[in-house]
């Protein structure tokens, strides 16, 4: 067990224009309110110490701790942005010389801020935590929360509201919008640098590849398209696929506005400010398409001094890797409903179903639990596609229900809610039960009020940023 950091900051190797040395604001009142212990054991770190250890870190200007720069797409529109409510303390190494970044979010002001002050909601620093580990739990890949701290300070949202900082962990934090920031700078060899840092430190097999740029490209669309079709199979909705939120680690980054389906919609948006359904539910394949050719356009002279060969190969992979999502999301959707072999009318169940869900607002979780358990008798509208199921089933090899492959507890809205109003009363006994019922998401023996569907004055329609 380590008692102190054991921090490596290979990332202060990089030009400095991407980085600014910055230090956490000195809140005199720190208390650490939640803090998950499977995630200190994962760094080797002390749990006796770790309340202290945290503290002391924010508390102490004497280190190497600094924000990140870089650019995104945010909606559509191409922006210079940067860590303005974030402090990475560092990297910190375990046992197995595995490397996390350590963040601290909501700690305050740093370069990139603009005109905020910095600094996030306690609530809305608890509903990462929740919705972030829920995601783990699910086997999805994402940042995840290694501690929440009350700040002991009010700050000003649309009311007074207490402050937290949630320490936030990460394989890394470099985004498609580093290598667009890098593009913009004024060194054209930023790019490379970046670049040659990033395969060094994320895909280290590749590099003395022949075309690494290339198979660097591939590694970071394969990830994607894999998270965004874990993301479709428990009804997830980011809110934000602006480029500045998708890491090249292939990590589910920022909690935000996110939420999950209840009632199946495909054009389902929660976010208040995705007013356009750009990041709808059923859009988030084609957004993240979309993304990745962003993130090509940064470093297409290095594929080929011939931009026009060197586009053909970038849509190649992107072409390739979007029909391969089509065929993985099929044999996923088929997983969900105990089918295995082919049929050629298996898309058209599927679509069937779906139809089905929408048409009658049926929940999205839930529905497919009734599937796995065969319990679609309470659906009269269901009761043709279910003999049609039956049929289907017939050419089964042989039944096997994936374990985990539909949650039986997800992190809804409306319960969210409810738990961050214990808040104001200092209450953390049910937060912090929920957390351990999301440790076990696929299990059977999770109590009722976890697991139906919210009713209709109980819907949570809008989602909003938060911090």
């Amino acid at each position: 067990m380590y008692n102190q950091w054991n921090f490596e900051n290979s990332y202060l190797n990089l030009p400095k224009i991407f980085y600014s040395q910055t230090n956490p604001d000195k809140f005199p009142n720190l208390k650490v309110i939640l803090k998950n212990e499977n995630l200190i054991q994962k760094l080797n770190l002390n749990n006796n110490f770790f309340d202290k250890l945290i503290i002391n870190s924010i508390k102490n200007d004497q280190n190497n701790f600094f924000s990140q720069a870089y650019a995104g797409h945010q909606f559509g529109q191409f922006t210079i942005l940067g860590d303005g409510r974030a402090t990475l303390l560092g990297e910190h190494l375990n046992s197995k010389k595995e490397r996390y970044d350590i963040q601290l979010k909501g700690s305050g002001k740093t370069p990139y801020s603009r005109n905020g002050d910095g600094k996030g909601t306690l609530k809305s620093m608890v509903r990462e935590y929740i919705i972030s580990e829920a995601m783990n739990n699910f086997n999805i890949s994402t940042t995840r929360s290694l501690a929440l701290l009350k700040t002991g300070e009010k700050i000003l949202r649309n009311s007074f509201e207490e402050g937290g900082i949630l320490v936030r962990v990460a394989k890394s934090h470099i985004r498609v919008g580093t290598l667009q920031f890098a593009m913009i700078s004024n060194k054209k060899d930023n790019v490379e640098k970046l670049l040659e840092y990033s395969i060094q430190r994320l895909y280290p097999e590749l590099i003395n590849e022949k075309e690494k740029y290339l198979k660097f490209f591939e590694k970071v669309t394969e990830n994607q398209i894999n998270l965004i079709l874990e993301w479709q199979r428990v009804g997830f909705i980011h809110g934000v696929m602006n480029t500045d939120n998708m890491l090249l680690s292939g990590e589910t980054l920022d909690y935000g506005p996110c939420a999950y389906l209840d009632e199946y919609n495909p054009n389902k948006v929660f976010s208040s400010i995705d007013r356009n359904g750009r990041y709808s539910f059923s859009n988030q394949p084609r957004i993240a398409m979309w993304n990745l050719a962003r993130l090509a356009e940064t470093f297409l002279h290095l594929i080929d001094k011939d931009q026009k060969i060197a586009i053909k190969k970038i849509e190649h992979i992107l072409n390739k890797h979007e029909n391969k999502y089509k065929n993985l999301w099929l044999s996923m959707m088929k997983d969900k409903i105990d089918i295995n072999q082919n049929h050629e009318k298996d898309i058209e169940l599927i679509k069937e179903l779906l139809d089905l869900m929408h048409v009658y607002k049926l929940d999205y979780t839930n529905t497919f639990i009734d599937i796995q358990k065969n319990n679609l008798d309470k659906y009269s509208s269901m009761k043709n596609w279910h003999s049609k199921l039956q049929d289907r089933k017939k050419i089964n090899k042989k039944s096997n229900i994936k374990k985990n492959i539909n949650p039986s507890i997800i992190p809804r809205n409306h319960i969210i809610e409810s738990l961050l109003n214990d808040l104001d009363i200092e209450n953390l006994k049910n937060i912090k039960t929920f957390i351990k019922y999301l440790e076990k998401p696929y299990s059977d023996n999770i109590p009722e009020k976890y697991t139906k569907a919210p009713e209709v004055e109980e819907r949570v329609h809008q989602t909003f940023c938060g911090t």
